[in-house]
């Protein structure tokens, strides 16, 4: 049996105490295969960013908020972990600085100022020691070639490739690439399904070879 660490949803940067830089990901994939990985017998931890789904009952959930407090939990987590499936979509930018009031209208255009958030999935890497490693990278274009550029930046063992229309939607197409470009999977469907099916190929891969 393997733990599992698992990312799931979106994550939140706040402009003002109301305002904030988000995503529409539902987080049913990450709850797919946290359900996949269940009732293949393994341990699961999902740390999620705010949905409104809820994960299957033997899954241990630590909910988060931000893209900093997504890195936080994850860090605490994977050390105890075998692998890591990155499903999650989190902020790639946060303003620079966090207004303490609403921010009112005044008739005049709102410049902001936007700085790049963590890379959880390469953060992650830098520590890990024998753990295997799987993330999703969503492309509008060059898809193979955006992706396996992430694999191997974020030092991945597969990576799951979709695109835009995958988000908040209940249906997907991916394809689970190896670092060498090889398209190991070419799945649509039901994200469940789906989910069982990219689940498969991890469990083959990496927990049968580890």
């Amino acid at each position: 049996m393997a733990h599992i660490l698992i990312t799931s949803g979106p994550t939140r940067q706040y402009l003002d105490p109301v305002r904030y830089l988000s995503n529409a990901s539902s987080g049913r994939m990450g709850c797919a295969l946290a359900e996949a990985a269940i009732q293949a017998g393994h341990q699961v931890t999902v740390v999620s960013g705010p949905v409104e789904i809820c994960y299957p009952s033997a899954v241990k959930v630590v909910p988060v908020v931000s893209t900093e407090e997504m890195l936080d939990a994850c860090r605490e987590v994977f050390a105890g972990c075998d692998g890591l499936i990155a499903v999650a979509a989190p902020c790639d930018y946060r303003p620079l600085g966090v207004a303490p009031q609403k921010i009112s209208k005044t008739g005049q255009s709102l410049r902001l100022e936007l700085v790049e958030t963590p890379d959880i999935v390469a953060t992650l890497a830098g520590t890990k020691e024998s753990q295997w490693m799987a993330a999703f990278a969503l492309e509008s274009e060059d898809r193979h070639l955006r992706a396996l550029q992430k694999l191997q930046r974020k030092c991945c063992d597969l990576i799951v490739v979709n695109g835009p229309a995958a988000i908040h939607a209940p249906d997907t197409r991916v394809e689970v690439l190896d670092p060498l470009g090889h398209v190991l999977a070419d799945l649509a469907g039901p994200k469940a399904e789906v989910a069982r099916g990219i689940f498969r190929v991890i469990q083959q891969r990496l927990i049968e070879r580890r």
